[in-house]
């Protein structure tokens, strides 16, 4: 893109950060809102461009991944930014749950359900955002909207450069930079889904033609310009580290000493959410063979998802050494997995990862058929917990690959305690972890469970779920584990989505039923979904999702029987 073209779009931005800063609330809105009603005229025409971009048949139920993704992703989160600023304009704070305060002085507080529809639409999920330690229930309040209380109406103009994996990411990163930080915003488009900008133009139409927000394309050229205009004052990065690195210190021999000297070649503000080494956590417990097979499903799709590019895709597999059930539970995952129908590597450089792997490691075991499959999916075990220099500890492979280690620990609180060290301690990146544990277990270590939750430096947590989740419910705060800073940057810095605003979130906890129904009834857990729709092995995804999507666009009971039988026939 020629550079007076960008300097002309940049102006614009500049023209108008002012008057997007002091615009009331009640004007805010609308626009808002239109960008909701937007998404759903074009959701059909968004999700079939993206299935044909990532060569996904038409007729899968991997579809519904498009769809949750995203123009459900999009309006869900669309919405609820709008029910904070409702409550905003009446002078209340966002509609928050109950806030309690653990034994340690952490703040906890629930956000996800908050409605019947939500209670319904996603059955038996919910979560909690953990505040920083300087939060207190007494201080609880100031420290959320401040960006609305604020004196502050000059305005900013920030840079997002969009992901390339999930559809949902770039709307969504520059909602957030419009709506919780009151700035003006500039999208670059990434490369690997431009094919998109179409789709976010129409999207965004209200707030583009009224200069609030201007979408460009190109590549690496036009990223650097960008990052460096004089008129840009912030930037938002969705990538990776080395990405980040060559944005803030620059390229090659430079750059690295720029970054050994901490000296940034930017003089701006940069927040990141990058990659990290997912970790999937197996809690020993009394499992049955149909719980083996369950979370074998589970562990799959967080595997599996979005063809592994995802950056919080489990990376490594943590099972207890003298568990019985571990070997099994190994034995239906490999099935599982084996049986989902492979992906097309259609993200750039999954060739180049998926052999360094098999450099790295000479027992990789290839669950696929390799005549069929162009990247079989791999399976590493055994790999040795004490080996600090590990590849899969130290590299996220963005690619189908799947490591498994085994720790010690001669009861769950002890081995969860090993558990946590581990992840703590030889993992690379905070970005996202998954806890899987029976719910007599959870009784069984009472406090300790939570604490250990405490413990786990993680920007997002699933227990019995996919860390996924915290991304898809907007309430949740998505982002790294709060520390890490540009010259060990990590998972990243700050948080996006945080619909509800708190200034110093510490961690998003995504809670699932560990049964299907009905299973879940006989051990005390409540939902009605017999496989969540995001399972990579649900074949009702596509119907169901789709639901999802208008439900959310358009919330009432006559949607209900539709959504519920298709989610049924899962």
């Amino acid at each position: 893109m020629d550079r007076l073209v960008l300097d002309k779009v940049i102006g614009t931005l500049n023209t108008h950060k002012g008057e997007w800063a002091r615009l009331p609330i009640t004007e805010k809105i609308p626009l808002f809102q239109g960008v909701s009603k937007k998404t759903a005229e074009v959701a059909e025409n968004w999700v079939a461009v993206a299935v044909n971009a990532k060569s996904i048949p038409e007729s899968s139920p991997l579809v519904g991944e498009e769809w949750a993704s995203g123009p459900w992703a999009l309006i869900y989160g669309v919405e609820s930014m709008v029910g904070t600023l409702q409550s905003l304009d009446k002078g209340k704070n966002p509609p928050i749950g109950k806030v309690r305060t653990m034994s340690s002085g952490q703040v906890i507080a629930d956000i996800f359900p908050y409605n019947i529809y939500q209670r319904l639409l996603l059955s038996g999920i919910r979560a909690e955002v953990w505040m920083q330690d300087d939060v207190t229930e007494d201080n609880f309040t100031e420290n959320i909207a401040k960006v609305y209380k604020s004196d502050d109406q000059s305005g900013q103009v920030s840079l997002v450069l969009g992901g390339g994996n999930i559809a949902s990411i770039p709307p969504l990163d520059v909602l957030d930079r419009l709506f919780a930080h009151k700035s003006v915003c500039v999208l670059k488009v990434h490369p690997v889904n431009d094919y998109l900008k179409e789709i976010f133009d129409s999207i965004f139409e209200d707030f583009v033609s009224a200069g609030y927000l201007q979408i460009v394309s190109g590549g690496a050229d036009v990223g650097k310009y960008l990052c460096q205009h004089e008129y840009i004052d912030h930037i938002h990065i969705t990538g990776g580290a080395k990405t980040f690195e060559s944005i803030v210190f620059g390229s090659g021999s430079e750059g690295q000493k720029r970054k050994k000297r901490g000296e940034p070649q930017l003089d701006k503000s940069v927040t990141a959410e990058l990659g990290c080494v997912t970790p999937t956590i197996v809690v020993p417990g009394p499992w049955s063979k149909a719980d083996l097979k369950y979370q074998a499903e589970n562990i799959a799709t967080q595997k599996l998802h979005n063809g592994s590019f995802n950056c919080i895709a489990s990376q490594i597999l943590v099972l207890p050494e003298m568990w019985e059930p571990a070997d099994d539970l190994l034995a239906e995952v490999k099935t599982t997995i084996s049986t989902v129908p492979p992906r097309e590597p259609y993200y750039p450089g999954a060739h180049d990862r998926y052999e360094s792997i098999k450099q790295a490691y000479q027992n990789c075991e290839g669950l696929d058929d390799s005549d069929t499959c162009e990247l079989p999916r791999l399976l590493i075990t055994d790999l040795d917990n004490n080996n600090v220099d590990e590849y899969l500890f130290n590299q996220e492979v963005f690619v189908g690959a799947l490591g498994q280690t085994s720790l010690p620990g001669s009861d769950p609180g002890k081995y969860l305690k090993n558990a946590v060290q581990f992840c703590n301690e030889k993992l690379w990146g905070t970005l996202g972890a998954n806890i899987l544990i029976h719910p007599k277990t959870i009784s069984q270590l009472g406090s300790d469970f939570e604490n250990a939750i405490a413990d786990l430096r993680y920007g997002s947590i699933g227990v019995n779920a996919w860390c996924g989740l915290a991304f898809l419910t907007a309430e949740c705060t998505w982002g790294a584990f709060p520390g890490h800073t540009i010259t060990d940057i990590q998972s990243g810095i700050g948080v996006v989505h945080n619909t509800r605003l708190f200034e110093k979130p510490e961690k998003t906890v995504v809670y699932a039923p560990f049964s299907p129904f009905p299973r879940n009834i006989l051990k005390g857990e409540f939902h009605i979904f017999p496989k969540p729709p995001w399972f990579v092995t649900n074949k009702q995804a596509h119907n169901v999702s789709r639901r999802f999507t208008y439900f959310q666009a358009s919330p009432g009971p006559l949607h209900l029987p539709g959504l519920f039988f298709d989610a049924l026939r899962g």
